[in-house]
């Protein structure tokens, strides 16, 4: 039976693409905060009806508006992360070559079935994983699965190997031919191809809400409560004082719209994309505005070893000679630089194409030949290619000016030292060398070299024979400087870091150790490789995770998954680094799946909520403190948009209950939440990182977004101080007017829109002062830096907006105010600062608690 590869997840049985979609769309529009801000545009094409003149029909467009533009965002973010079901797609040929029937056709990959014979060719993607039975020069490039692009050679003859992706005798789905001619016969097709099962679990792992959609739905719920429970007792209020039923159902209502956040929503999405902007010029691409914030919630980091933590590139650190004589030095760089393939040296043929450690060999032997004044030049005999069998190179080369023919010999020790003229002794010491080099994370090379009898054969045992070993090199690929700087960062800021890497295990060791991962000596530390991992069951691994210092070695991208998920049971938020097709499933399990953007595959890329532009760690450290940032910075501007809360209800309450001329219509309450708020709400979401953020540790999953402490200070202490503002305003214009208690007044009676008037513009300067004391909930607002320019242009839009409102002809009609006096302006300007210094003593009593306790605020 075919097993065809589905890349998409699977539609519902009987519905069609476009009902799929539609279903989408549908769901972006129908989320808790959606469904309460519909509602609440209801309600107020309601009161338009029941009481016209009011305002309430902009109102209910201008929420309509709101939803309508988060909702349309939201879907085309979630389009975007299907993207990765067509990146796996696109790797894929249309077409295979098959031998069916004695003749060779082509056939829809699709149509590849276990058992057919398939031609593979230079150039060709792999249309399935296939056990080769017979190849002439055939080399790939596993990079669409392992992420790295060595070019491997592939042969009919099985070897023994550590996993099957480095078996030589198989190719897989996917997967480039370089170069060479190879026969193969199919053995997993589709779905049950090692692409396929990448493929499979990819689309089918959903992640669940980041912790900022779950806190705004929390928050949207809350506000939600209390202002249904306020406007139930504004309705009981009014019915216990005999008001009209209607009265109270319209005012009941009104208090209810007043109260929704209809800003949140909007101030939430340009906050998150202002982040977005800030972190792509800090080298890091978002794709996923919700995932910003997770980053802040970030204790776990998962990440790559190469060109990551490293620099992705080789470099000769030490070259070792038996009797460290110049001579010795010298006739070990002249090795390191014919034995290559890619070797200037040569005086004809020209460069050859080779790979990051043969570059950085030449690199070395060049520069100290030329530095030491011979730099010889050496025709090309033959070449001897480097196998996983006899993991060495030799190269046959005549020097120029000299008789004679020379082979120059690299490779592993183990395979290069049994062919030289070596006593035991001398073995032992080369050995205890090669140990202790490669205790410092280094790849060691042994070298060697013999002169070549005229006349002698060509094969390998006869020219490999008899050598005289001539030193041992080893190469790094050398630390990130930046790197152990940023780990400090995130040890101090309470984040695990792990590394994980294909190394062996006392390479991962020392790497790490270097890299300030984990100690370098003293303290045990936990080395896991694929094997291990392999063996272990689910709870196993998680008592293992719980080791102080843990370092993942030998390990194959699927592994990753494995550890993702054990570490999001223990109750982690896992950020994980990747940038091969086998990453995929990890990347988009992981609560922030990270994708290098200089090496990394597309469907890495597309799989992951954040691509780094640079591949460097030090930006993981930097995106977390402005995910971090994001989320203080919301709490700012709700804890700002709140406030206004209660300075708007308490005139409704004073109405009622006091049986006054209502201090504040429902239109002017949209002039605050959708005008004279927006805008300062927003500066405060642009506030920048402040220094102390990453002496943190991260925020935990659990806390929710509006504290205890968040509520009292928003609606029982800046409210309330505004609130008192507000009426201070009303009453003063009031008193100045002649009026006395019980006197009624018309809507419109100048006396009555001016204190109206009043009372909006003490509301909007209390929030002037306000935007500067939300700046911190602890911090003197004097002690922090004004380094934030949309502070400065949100106060001008504020003080703009009610200029507009209150000053202009248009604006006195569409929001029913009248002018005030300039003695009326004076009284208004004194709530600024008396906010301001309210809060500062506040904040010092906040800071003397924390103080008392021992705690850092």
């Amino acid at each position: 039976m075919r097993e065809r590869l589905a890349l998409r997840p699977k539609e519902p049985h009987g519905q069609s693409h476009f009902a799929f979609w539609a279903k989408k769309v549908v769901k972006q529009f129908s989320h808790f905060l959606a469904i309460v801000l519909w509602g609440a545009a209801v309600l107020c094409f309601g009161l338009e009806h029941f009481q016209p003149g009011e305002g309430m029909l902009n109102l209910g467009w201008a929420i309509v508006l709101i939803v309508s533009i988060n909702g349309v965002f939201s879907f085309v973010q979630e389009f975007r992360a299907e993207k990765a079901a067509r990146a796996l797609k696109k790797i894929l040929p249309l077409k295979a070559r098959v031998v069916r029937s004695g003749t060779v056709a082509e056939v829809p990959v699709d149509d590849l079935v276990e058992g057919d014979v398939v031609l593979l060719r230079e150039g060709d993607r792999v249309p399935a994983d296939i056990r080769l039975v017979e190849t002439d020069d055939l080399k790939v490039n596993n990079a669409v699965l392992t992420g790295e692009s060595d070019v491997l050679l592939r042969t009919a003859d099985a070897s023994p190997a550590e996993s099957i992706v480095d078996a030589d005798n198989i190719v897989f789905s996917g997967t480039l031919i370089l170069s060479g001619r190879g026969t193969g016969v199919v053995f997993a097709a589709g779905s049950r191809s090692r692409f396929g099962r990448v493929a499979r679990l990819t689309t089918e792992i959903t992640k669940g809400s980041t912790p900022l959609e779950k806190e705004i739905a929390r928050a949207s719920r809350t506000t939600t409560l209390i202002a249904a429970c306020l406007a139930a007792v504004f309705f009981a209020l009014g019915v216990a004082v005999k008001r009209p039923f209607l009265d109270n159902v319209l005012f009941a209502i009104g208090i209810l719209v007043a109260l929704i956040p209809e800003g949140l929503l909007p101030t939430v999405t340009l906050t998150l994309a202002a982040g977005s902007q800030r972190m792509a010029r800090r080298h890091a691409l978002v794709k996923e505005l919700s995932s910003i914030e997770t980053l802040g919630c970030t204790t776990v980091i998962c990440v790559d070893k190469t060109g990551t933590i490293t620099q992705n590139e080789m470099t000769v650190k030490e070259v070792w000679v038996p009797d460290n004589s110049e001579d010795a030095r010298q006739r070990a760089y002249l090795v390191m630089g014919l034995a290559n393939t890619v070797s200037p040296l040569w005086s004809e043929g020209g460069e050859m194409p080779g790979d990051p450690m043969e570059v950085a060999l030449l690199r070395a032997s060049s520069d100290y030949l030329k530095g030491s004044g011979d730099s010889p030049k050496a025709h090309l005999v033959d070449m001897l290619d480097f196998t996983p069998e006899r993991k060495r190179l030799s190269v046959l080369y005549s020097p120029e000016g000299r008789e004679g023919l020379f082979l120059a010999t690299k490779g592993a020790p183990e395979t290069v030292l049994p062919l030289g003229r070596l006593t035991a002794e001398e073995v032992r010491r080369v050995e205890k060398a090669v140990l202790e080099m490669s205790g410092r994370a280094m790849r060691v090379l042994a070298l060697a070299r013999r002169a070549v009898p005229p006349g002698e054969g060509r094969e390998a045992a006869l020219l490999e024979r008899e050598m005289e070993f001539v030193g041992l090199v080893g190469l790094i690929d050398p630390i990130r400087p930046e790197v152990p700087e940023a780990v400090a960062r995130c040890h101090t800021a309470g984040i695990r870091v792990m590394m994980i890497t294909g190394d062996g295990a006392a390479t991962a060791r020392a790497i790490a150790a270097e890299a300030g991962l984990v100690p370098a000596d003293g303290e045990p530390v936990t080395v896991l490789t694929g094997d291990i991992v392999d063996g272990m069951g689910s709870e196993e691994l998680k008592n293992a995770l719980r080791a102080k210092h843990v370092v993942f070695a030998r390990m194959q991208p699927e592994h990753k998954l494995r550890v993702v998920t054990a570490l999001q049971e223990k109750g982690e938020i896992v950020a994980m680094t990747g940038d091969g097709v086998n990453d995929a499933p990890a990347l988009r399990k992981a609560d922030i799946g990270i994708a290098m953007g200089l090496r990394g595959t597309d469907v890495a890329r597309e799989s992951a909520d954040l691509v780094l532009l640079d591949d460097h760690f030090a930006t993981i450290v930097n995106v977390i403190e402005e995910g971090r940032a994001v989320f203080a910075n919301i709490r700012k501007f709700v804890t700002y948009i709140l406030s206004s809360n209660i300075p708007e209800l308490v005139p409704f309450l004073a109405h009622v209950l006091l049986r006054i001329p209502l201090p504040l219509s429902i239109i002017q309450i949209m002039a605050i939440d959708l005008g004279t708020d927006m805008l300062p709400a927003l500066a405060l979401g642009l506030e920048k990182p402040r220094p102390e953020m990453m002496n943190r540790p991260p925020r935990s999953r659990h806390e929710p977004l509006l504290t205890r402490g968040l509520l009292l200070r928003a609606y029982g202490f800046l409210g309330v101080i505004e609130a008192a503002a507000g009426m201070a305003g009303y009453f003063y214009v009031l008193h100045r007017g002649g009026w006395h208690w019980g006197q009624h007044l018309a809507q419109a009676n100048v006396l009555y829109l001016q204190a109206t008037t009043a009372c909006l513009s003490a509301i909007v300067f209390a929030q002037v002062g306000n935007l500067f004391a939300c700046r911190s909930a602890a911090d003197s607002t004097f002690r922090i830096p004004l380094n934030n320019p949309a502070i400065l242009w949100g106060l001008v839009w504020e003080l703009g907006i009610l200029a507009l409102v209150a000053c202009t002809g248009p604006g006195r009609a569409l929001f029913r105010t009248g002018p005030l006096s300039l003695d009326v302006w004076l009284f208004l300007l004194m709530f600024p600062p008396a906010l301001l210094l309210l809060d500062e003593i506040r904040k010092s009593y906040v800071r003397h608690a924390a103080r008392s306790r021992g705690g850092v605020e």
